[in-house]
């Protein structure tokens, strides 16, 4: 009798206070026990709790997007990638009343949807067939009438990316985390405009605001990207044929990556790039290393060359380029991918309604130091902020602004953010260059040890690349780690926590590595750093 009794009187509560204030309340009529207080912030737990179902047509269910009651929030983020749902589950973690807005059907971003994650289904794919063809032998495997299944390629690859995207919507719901699909923008710093794709319109309100809206391709004004035969990294994805001849335009990470694809499945690839190297922003030696390693599946290398435009005529493009002594060339193929970078997606977002602007290179958003915009509460991070455009780097930043708005003192290096090509070899980096030591006068030291001298990775059959270890010439304290190998990618990780604690070269040779395996390799890098003492060279 006393529990239907605390029933009814939870019931009348519900009836008449709006869903969102809903007040705490601890019954007086327990005789016996005493429950928690409790706060109904959603529909689903106090239907749970008291046994009523009700018409969520009409009241607020952010899970079904038909609500007509503005909710409250402490924090709502917009953009569904690495660093908007991780930063929504950090802030729901830390007990703040949490939403996000996506305006895309699927959570994830370009990473999970049409990045990161395909893009290494497709290279994992394209690697075994590669391996079938020319290394299976070795290894004394005879296959015959090998050929490659493209569709089957591109469904597997889908596969991945659903299994994912729901790993996200699970983690949503698993933290209580409000999502909205839709577009969301800015009607002031506290209110949050959701346009839906049926025409209606939600607004909700909410203490702050994280941007995390991501990045989108980046194009030529003199290129007119068609989605055909001129295609950009979303198109590259799902390519129906493998290209005969696949003429990419950038040597950066995105294009290595996708043009890896489709070397190792048999099309011919033509980089033209603009500086005079590939992946630049990266070590020298690594670019190098690496230009030699694709030149043997089937890459043609055009550096200094500038690109003036691409035409399509039926199955054909027709690539025009200067080089570097400004005389023009042609460059024929049946598809080009134009990879030139990304640039920051921040249109549409009412920026303007609350003062903010975007920088006119890059259509970034300015941030200080602890990733603030000029309108106080309102935070930016991930690709639409400054820095590397790293899906790593976006988490971090979430991490880092969920704490910060919690009251915490959280901490990030932006000098220990590590960079991956995902080719074969892959290629890792983190720390300082080279080039970038030299430039700055600070005296170092270096310390290298070829993988072709590794018994794990002659087992394996990859030799190619190395590791590179600089260190500061009086302290030895490491400065910089350059991989490019088999597995570096997973390697790299070992780096970062050395130069997290600013360990010395010695410190990692004097860490006993298992044998036999990659990473061995890096000890001797380190020794090799410290006196010249690698043991295997």
């Amino acid at each position: 009798m006393i529990y239907l009794w605390n029933k009814l009187l939870n019931y009348t509560i519900f009836r008449f206070y709006p869903i969102n204030q809903i007040p705490t309340f601890t019954p007086v009529f327990n005789f016996g026990y005493l429950k928690q207080p409790k706060r109904y912030n959603r529909i689903e737990n106090l239907e749970q709790e008291i046994g009523v179902t009700y018409n969520t047509d009409t009241l607020s269910s952010a899970h079904n997007n038909k609500s007509i009651i503005n909710m409250k929030y402490d924090v709502v983020v917009i953009g569904s990638g690495p660093g908007g749902y991780v930063a929504a589950i950090r802030c729901a973690q830390l007990g703040l009343k949490t939403a996000m807005v996506e305006r895309y059907s699927t959570f994830g971003g370009t990473c999970l949807n049409v990045g990161c994650i395909p893009s290494k289904a497709l290279l994992d794919s394209s690697e075994h067939y590669h391996n079938a063809e020319h290394t299976f032998k070795t290894h004394g495997i005879e296959l015959s009438n090998l050929k490659v299944n493209l569709e089957q390629m591109i469904k597997r690859k889908s596969e991945v990316v659903k299994q994912t995207t729901d790993g996200i919507t699970f983690l949503m719901k698993k933290n209580k985390i409000d999502t909205y699909y839709g577009h969301g923008s800015f009607v002031n710093k506290n209110t949050i405009k959701i346009a839906k794709g049926d025409g209606s319109e939600q607004t909700i309100e909410t203490e702050k605001v994280i941007i995390a809206t991501g990045s989108k391709p980046a194009t030529l004004p003199f290129i007119s990207i068609d989605k055909k035969r001129i295609i950009t990294s979303t198109e590259a994805l799902n390519l129906q044929e493998v290209p005969k001849h696949l003429v990419l335009i950038g040597g950066g990470v995105i294009g290595l990556e996708l043009g890896s694809v489709y070397a190792r499945l048999g099309a011919k690839v033509t980089v033209v790039e603009y500086m005079d190297s590939i992946i630049p922003t990266m070590d020298k030696e690594l670019g190098k290393q690496l230009q030699r390693s694709l030149k043997g599946i089937g890459f043609e290398f055009l550096l200094s060359h500038k690109v003036t435009g691409a035409t399509v005529k039926g199955k054909e493009v027709t690539v025009a380029a200067e080089n570097s002594k400004g005389e023009p060339i042609e460059i024929k193929g049946d598809y080009c991918l134009v990879a030139v970078g990304r640039s920051a997606y921040t249109e549409g977002l009412g920026l303007e309604n609350i003062g903010l602007t975007v920088e006119e290179r890059g259509k970034k958003i300015t941030v200080d130091d602890h990733l603030e915009t000029a309108v106080k509460g309102v935070y930016a991070i991930g690709d639409v902020v400054r820095g590397a455009m790293l899906a790593h780097k976006a988490e971090e930043e979430g991490v880092f602004v969920a704490e910060l708005i919690a009251g915490q003192k959280p901490h990030m290096n932006y000098n220990l953010i590590p960079g991956v090509v995902y080719t074969w070899p892959e290629v890792a980096s983190v720390g300082k260059t080279e080039e970038e030591l030299k430039a700055s006068g600070v005296k170092y030291k270096t310390g290298s040890f070829p993988f072709k001298a590794s018994g794990r990775a002659r087992a394996s059959m990859d030799t190619d690349g190395l590791i590179k270890v600089l260190a500061d010439a009086q302290t030895d304290e490491i400065l910089g780690v350059h991989m490019i190998g088999p597995r570096v990618a997973d390697m790299i990780a070992e780096a970062v926590v050395a130069m997290e604690f600013r360990a010395s070269a010695e410190d990692i040779g004097r860490i006993c590595h298992a044998h036999p395996t990659y990473t061995e390799s890096f000890k001797e890098a380190a020794l090799a750093a410290t006196a010249n003492r690698a043991l295997h060279i």
